[in-house]
């Protein structure tokens, strides 16, 4: 059996750590969930599927029913002394 190319000498030294995360809204309002929706669900890298079906799906019903349940939710994790929510807030504190 033929062995494939060999992989260069990995030098273990220090450790890196990449921190990505997918966005948040800015609070917990009715529109500024639908704005955050409306980012996140827009990206094809999120939803692949046909965009033309997709954003009818999107703008008709999601955008539409989907804030106010969102909304509920961020509310009872939302952080009300910082005002922020907590995906942002920890993930400000670990690049300090």
């Amino acid at each position: 059996m033929k062995k494939d190319i060999e992989h260069p000498p990995i030098n273990f030294g220090k450790t890196g750590v990449l921190i990505i995360n997918l966005g948040t809204p800015d609070s917990t309002s009715w529109l500024d969930i639908r704005k955050y929706l409306k980012e996140f669900l827009s990206d094809r890298r999120v939803i692949e599927v046909n965009p033309i079906i997709w954003k009818v799906i999107l703008n008709i019903f999601i955008l539409n029913l989907r804030p106010s349940k969102t909304a509920k939710a961020y509310k009872e994790i939302w952080m009300k002394e910082e005002n922020i929510s907590p995906l942002l807030y920890y993930t400000k504190k670990q690049t300090e």
